[in-house]
């Protein structure tokens, strides 16, 4: 984390859009940076905290969250940039999609992949008010963050994410309907430009392009886990049959310059790899192992107790990066139960606790005629012999049980290392599964 730490040394706590692994923030930075580039940090960093231990960079992130939250205008919207030096914000229009998208995005997944409430209730306040002031029959448009009037009626590709993203929370409803507007957008073009005109039902000039992006095939395979509906395949073979019709070349698929006239250009996307073929092969491959919903999983036998993985729920970061949220959540209640423990340890003296509890039975057995029994020469397997109807003989029972257990684990046998050294996940603290959200009780 030290590295990182110059990016998010400012008055805010949000971080600067460029940082030097070596050197630090470059000189003349712009303190400018967009909202998606302050709140994105968490999924990657909240994992680097659970599985090392180490609480700096779930914390550092959380804060880079919490001082957007505190910026919002009075009616509940964020601008899409923001002076991180400041707080203040540069660029006012407020949206769903580019430069504010995988903020939205990470406080929901943050939420399910940590289990941190306060994430969910910030998103759950955001979305009530861009229904408010942004949704208009089941478009989301951009708008004024302060007054809330629309500025842009356009949808933006990036913005396909958006039903994939409310099926995670339970929203299929909504989801469904957003989805089949954008679905009549590829099928107008062959594909979704960057910027689509909602009246006027055409590809915005000077943003007829599309870069063989995955929101819309991420949203569908989503949607097809929570609901089933066949027309999300049909989604799905319209994407592929375009893209190999249209986008194809010798050497790759290229990105599309023009969705008006399928102009090519002379690139390909690292996220078309990443994301747009992944998604489409998780959407078409129903037994895929990402898919699993909590009803197998693998075992790994460790040195601390039993760890349970790859049982499905997998959270993917903005880049469609799975994590496994049971090997986050087996790691961090490990380390937590470690530390209780060593706090424990360093508070209390045992020692002086047990001799306490010696000295008061030895003198309550000689108040009270306590009957003794021998503890020596009994064989390891046997229980010393009680008077059941007397309980006194019970405390010097407890203590002699006591030892016996501490002497049958101490010669336990071995066990084999494994990847990870941490107890299992119990089933009902896992989070959404096929749009349900489930909450640990």
């Amino acid at each position: 984390m030290l590295r990182f730490d110059p990016a998010f040394d400012t008055p805010t706590g949000m971080p600067y859009g460029t940082v030097n692994l070596r050197y630090g923030v470059p000189p003349g930075e712009t303190p400018v940076t967009c909202t998606a580039g302050v709140g994105t940090f968490l999924v990657e960093f909240g994992t680097l905290s659970r599985l090392t231990g180490d609480p700096v960079f779930e914390n550092t992130a959380i804060q880079a969250l919490q001082a957007l939250w505190d910026v919002r205008s009075d009616i509940g919207l964020v601008g899409n940039h923001i002076d991180v030096t400041t707080g203040r914000w540069t660029a006012i229009d407020s949206g769903i999609g580019a430069g504010v998208d995988s903020y939205f995005e990470y406080l929901v997944k943050g939420y399910i992949l940590l289990g941190r409430p306060e994430l969910m209730d910030m998103f759950q306040e955001y979305n009530k008010t861009i229904n408010t002031y942004l949704k208009y029959d089941d478009w989301y448009m951009w708008a004024n963050m302060k007054k809330g009037q629309v500025t842009m009626p356009v949808f933006q590709s990036l913005e396909a994410y958006w039903p994939g993203l409310q099926s995670l929370v339970g929203d299929v409803d909504s989801a469904m309907k957003s989805l089949h507007n954008y679905h009549q957008v590829w099928r107008q073009y062959g594909a979704t430009p960057e910027f689509y005109n909602i009246p006027g039902s055409k590809a915005q000039e000077k943003r007829e392009g599309y870069p063989l992006r995955p929101e819309l095939v991420e949203s569908a395979m989503y949607l097809y886990r929570a609901t089933r509906d066949p027309f999300l395949l049909q989604l799905g073979r319209d994407v592929v049959e375009a893209i190999n019709h249209i986008t194809r070349t010798d050497c790759g698929y290229a990105s599309i310059k023009d969705v008006r006239t399928h102009q090519l250009d002379n690139r390909m996307e690292s996220f078309f790899l990443a994301e747009t073929t992944k998604y489409l092969y998780l959407l078409f491959d129903p037994d895929n192992f990402i898919h699993n919903d909590g009803g197998h999983g693998d075992y790994v036998d460790t040195v601390n107790g039993r760890c349970v993985l790859d049982a499905g729920g997998y959270v993917f970061n903005t880049e469609a990066h799975p994590v496994d949220p049971a090997a986050l959540y087996c790691c961090s209640t490990f380390k937590q139960d470690q530390e209780e423990l060593q706090k424990l340890h360093t508070t209390l003296d045992f020692g002086s606790l047990l001799e306490d509890l010696e000295d008061f039975s030895h003198e309550k057995g000689k108040k009270e005629g306590i009957l003794s029994f021998p503890t020596t020469g009994l064989d390891s397997s046997m229980d010393p012999t009680l008077d059941e109807t007397d309980p006194r003989q019970w405390l010097q029972f407890d203590k002699w049980k006591k030892d016996k257990m501490t002497r049958s684990w101490n010669v336990e046998e071995k066990q084999h290392p494994a990847i990870f050294t941490c107890p299992a996940q119990p089933f009902y603290s896992r989070f959404s599964i096929l749009g349900e959200m489930f909450v640990e009780k």
